[in-house]
This record gives structure tokens, sequence and C-alpha cells, in this order.
């Protein structure tokens, strides 16, 4: 059984939780960088990613979550943690640079225009419900990622190799379809190192 860690410094972290316990499998709230080995993936939860990216500093995060990414690992980033995880930032410095896409910060505008949309995303057979707060969206991707949702033109979701990335959030409803995306992802990795080892 997958075990998935959710960082735990700043954002939705119990909402992330419910929904992993949700699909029968064992989350873990991650507070120190050592925790991260027990893990098979890890969320980086909806916040404000400003924030969490000082506590990431504060508390030696950066350099145990490259290694879990470089380790092959399966890293899902949402809201927030999209802006983590790209590679550029249209008005800031970009910090993980894990996944070749550039993405606008609170590009739908501020709390106050949050809503709802279902959305076709690609894996999934009927439309999703996606929650959007403060959010931001990708403004251009590479060319080995793999686009999953787009909403008004702009690209909302996307992955490529291990990192799988959502402008919205999808621990904010009772559908863990999307969440599902990324448990095969991590089991998909999980086979891999097996027949390796």
């Amino acid at each position: 059984m997958a075990i998935i860690g959710v960082l735990g410094l700043q954002g939705a972290v119990s909402e992330h939780v419910k929904q992993i316990k949700a699909l029968g499998l064992e989350a873990v709230v991650i507070k120190k960088p050592e925790q991260l080995e027990q893990n098979d993936g890890l969320i980086l939860p909806g916040g404000e990613s400003t924030t969490m990216r000082k506590l990431i500093d504060r508390y030696d995060f950066f350099d145990p979550l490259k290694e879990f990414y470089k380790a092959g690992k399966v890293i899902f980033g949402t809201c927030a943690g999209m802006v983590l995880v790209a590679k550029e930032l249209a008005s800031d410095e970009s910090y993980l640079e894990i996944i070749d896409i550039s993405v606008k910060r609170n590009a739908f505008g501020r709390q106050i225009a949050s809503f709802e949309v279902d959305l076709d995303i690609t894996g999934l057979e009927d439309p999703f419900k996606a929650v959007f707060i403060r959010a931001p969206y990708i403004e251009s991707a590479g060319q080995n990622v793999e686009v999953l949702a787009k909403y008004d033109g702009k690209i909302v979701a996307a992955r490529e190799g291990n990192v799988l990335t959502c402008a919205f959030h999808p621990e904010l409803t009772a559908d863990t379809r999307f969440l599902q995306l990324f448990v095969e992802m991590v089991e998909e990795q999980k086979q891999k190192e097996g027949k390796v080892s």
C-alpha cells in the first residue's frame, strides 16, 4: 500500500489527508525533512506560496525535496504547490524548478474571485468540479509536459515525469478522482523500483 506524505508546514493539509484516507491509503503529515524517506509520494498543498517558501527554507526542506524528486518519487503540487514546483514564474524567482512550466501567480484574481467550474481532464471520464481560489495558471509548458486540463484557454493541470500539478483544489471536493491520478503515478513508480531492486 502506498504511503502518501503531505507537506505540513502551511496550507490545506488536513483536507488532503482526509482525501488520501478516503482512498484507503496511509497519509503522513510531513513536519521534518527526515520523514520524507518513508513516503512513496508527496503532496505540496495549496496555501500561500511565499509563506511556504520561507518555511521550507527555515526548516531545511529545500535540498531534501530536491533529492526526493531526483530519486524518482512522485510529487503533486496543488495551487501554491504548482507555484513551488514551476521552472519559471512570471513575476518572481522560481523555487524548486522540477517541472518545465512557466506559472503566473494569482492569475484568476484575488480570493473574492474564487469560483468552481466543471473541467474536462485527460484521464477522467466525466467532468471534474474544480475549485479555484486565488489560483495560478500555466502560461507555457515545455515539450515533454503533458497538458491535462485547460480553463478559458489557460493550462490548469499538467504532468511531466514524476511531477503532477494543478491550479485548483481537488482536496476541497468529495471527488477523489484527480487524487487517484496521482496515486496511480505513485503505484507505477513503486512497481518500477520493485523491478529494479
